[in-house]
């Protein structure tokens, strides 16, 4: 991978200058390339009643959106998190405007407390400081303040575009996600919320870094709307070396879907915030579909690009009738899209999928590694979009895979061959949008890691104007099953590339 020095690359992609008082990237820059010739200390944790809060005790300590800073000055208001339960330390906020930089100290008059927690407010230290922020935007009428953007825990951020609720998370960095020697979590611990003006449809922040194999400087410009968009500059400066360095990485949850076994306990028909990631390697041209599983094991997956444009994780299924949910809605989660700014190089995007008996962990990562570690004491920058908003923010012009269904090839309606697997794919979009049902619409199945494909063919759904592929496949013994599968035209290719793999130790088959 080429990595661009910190001085070429913010005249040539996005340049976070504040044009406030004197305060701007390279003043966190600085801050950062100093933190990284120290030894690291971890961030001061809070009292331990704080800590050992339960999820309910923590959810009863509320921002009073009346007190939310800029509100009679802007479109944009900031409220305060306070520290406690997952949120283990406090970090330092700043305001930048054109008098200065300015400290928001900690008031305990910014929250409310449930009844059953009065005692609580008389325990907390009057220093405690805050675990982030949420920012809020008018969304849809003048006076009414939406919450769209969340900064809090470790280097983790939230945002919905217009009609979304939170849902898949971004993160500043990943350090070594998914290997043995253990993942670690560099943290936010400083940012500088820059004051916009009263009618702006965007606005900047900084944000420093803290871990220990790195630190970094972050500048974030951030344009709420129908899909919300965060333009990110970052220079990382490694204190030692990282085997696996994740940039841009992306976290969501994945429980059970269409293409998985449902527990037999659930009502609900899938549970996910996200159902797929898509790559678009842009030295190829190739658009690649993964859904996504919950394994029984850790899983990790390794995508080569020659140059990436962009990747994500997206919610595809957006029906209510997908999930009948009315509590978590998880038909309105956002999808979210990396876009590289620049020639990032080669290098590979990262699966990492977890497994979870619970919808309450987020089990599922994705990230752009590149093809080395990254050395110490070599600062690099790196610059990217991330869009949160529908599906549709990838802008992929190809025919796509809605749904992917996998059964027993063994069994009536899959097949009659003992070990193999029955796999439908509905696909719909692109150039299939224009096609009739008589068209010559054919498939290419590849089968991987030693596995044979029995039978493939391709029905046209007129019901829901879908084109189905159905697969009987059998994999090599002890095998994952693994294909990859698209559509075509003659010689014109009309879809994306499905991708999937399926390992052995699932609960799909017919076990003996």
């Amino acid at each position: 991978m080429r990595f661009i020095t910190v001085g070429l690359v913010l005249g040539v992609l996005f340049s976070p200058v504040a044009l406030a008082g004197d305060f701007a990237f390279q003043d966190v820059v600085k801050k950062a390339r100093a933190l990284a010739e120290k030894d690291y200390t971890p961030p001061a944790a809070i009292p331990k009643f704080l800590r050992n809060l339960t999820y309910t005790q923590y959810q009863g300590i509320r921002f009073k959106p009346d007190l939310s800073l800029w509100r009679n000055e802007s479109r944009f208001h900031v409220m305060l998190m306070s520290p406690g339960h997952y949120y283990s330390h406090a970090v330092k906020i700043n305001l930048v405007d054109s008098k200065g930089v300015h400290p928001v100290d900690f008031q305990k008059r910014y929250f409310s407390f449930s009844p059953e927690d009065r005692d609580l407010v008389k325990r907390i230290p009057p220093d405690l400081g805050y675990a982030g922020f949420k920012l809020t935007y008018p969304f849809r009428k003048a006076d009414s303040q939406n919450q769209f953007l969340v900064f809090a825990g470790a280097s983790y951020f939230r945002g919905v575009g217009r009609d979304d609720a939170f849902g898949v998370s971004a993160r500043g960095i990943a350090v070594n996600t998914g290997l043995p020697s253990g993942e670690q979590f560099p943290s936010f611990v400083e940012y500088w919320l820059v004051h916009p003006p009263a009618h702006a449809h965007s606005m900047t922040f900084y944000a420093l870094l803290d871990g220990k194999r790195l630190t970094g400087a972050y500048a974030f410009r951030v344009h709420p709307g129908p899909v919300t968009r965060l333009q990110v500059t970052a220079t990382l400066f490694p204190r030692h070396a990282v085997e696996l360095l994740g940039l841009a990485p992306l976290t969501s949850m994945f429980y059970f879907g269409e293409n998985t076994p449902r527990p037999p306990y659930e009502w609900r028909s899938q549970v996910h915030d996200s159902d797929g990631l898509l790559i678009h390697d842009g030295a190829s041209g190739e658009w690649l579909w993964r859904p996504l599983i919950n394994p029984q094991k850790l899983q990790m997956d390794y995508f080569e690009t020659g140059r990436i444009d962009g990747y994500g994780l997206l919610q595809r299924q957006r029906d209510f009738s997908d999930y009948e949910d009315l509590g978590d809605r998880y038909d309105v989660r956002p999808s979210t899209w990396v876009k590289a700014r620049g020639d990032w190089g080669k290098g590979r995007v990262v699966l990492v999928q977890l497994p979870t008996e619970t919808e309450m962990s987020d089990n599922i990562v994705a990230f752009w590694a590149p093809p080395k570690d990254a050395p110490a004491h070599k600062p690099l920058t790196v610059s990217y979009d991330i869009d949160f908003g529908p599906p549709s923010v990838a802008g992929e012009p190809l025919g796509y895979a809605l749904h992917t269904f996998v059964g027993d090839g063994s069994v009536i309606g899959g097949g009659d061959v003992e070990g193999a697997y029955r796999v439908l794919v509905d696909f719909q979009g692109g150039a299939l949008a224009r096609l009739k049902g008589e068209a010559p619409v054919k498939a290419v199945v590849t089968p991987q890691d030693g596995g044979k494909v029995l039978e493939q063919f391709v029905q046209y759904m007129a019901p829901r104007h879908q084109w189905r592929l159905s697969i009987l496949a059998r994999p090599k013994s002890g095998k994952a099953l693994t294909l990859r599968a698209f559509l075509k035209e003659h010689d014109h290719t009309l879809t994306e590339t499905w991708t999937y793999r399926l390992p052995p130790d699932n609960q799909i088959i017919k076990q003996d």
